[in-house]
């Protein structure tokens, strides 16, 4: 099965697995910095609970790896609902690289700029391209 919608979606997720480990190299450093001891740590802490200890640029990869995990599930659901439907190609597979470029700037803007204005218009343009492709697989599957 030759199915190109799928080379997006891997992409995005070894990009998620960059954002994991940029995210723990700059984190865990700055954690010792600040006086943070993961062996003394409060159980049941949470990733959040560090926001007023670190410094927002830290932070900020935190956010972007956690948005890497809601927005881009339905991408992900949308391209399998695509290819095994059988709409693996064409425009949506220029939709679903688009997608992936724009979430993949998005990582990067918010990750090192964190402009919200033109973080917003890049997180707009991935969703229009998710928009397209959630239809399109409701026409591949009902007809729509």
């Amino acid at each position: 099965m030759s199915a190109p919608l799928l080379a997006p979606a891997a992409v995005l997720v070894a990009w998620s697995l960059i954002m994991l480990f940029w995210m723990a190299g700059v984190r865990l450093p700055a954690m010792s910095r600040n006086g943070v001891d993961l062996g003394t740590a409060q159980p049941g802490g949470r990733g959040q609970d560090l926001e007023n200890v670190l410094p927002p640029q830290v932070n900020w990869k935190s956010h972007n790896y956690t948005h890497l995990m809601e927005q881009p599930t339905l991408f992900y659901a949308t391209v399998m609902i695509l290819v095994l439907a059988g709409a693996g190609d064409g425009i949506n597979v220029q939709l679903a690289w688009g997608y992936t470029v724009l979430r993949i700037a998005h990582s990067l803007w918010q990750s090192l700029v964190n402009s919200v204005p033109v973080r917003f218009g890049l997180f707009v343009l991935s969703t229009l391209c998710l928009t397209g492709l959630a239809i399109n697989a409701l026409r591949a599957t009902i007809g729509f």
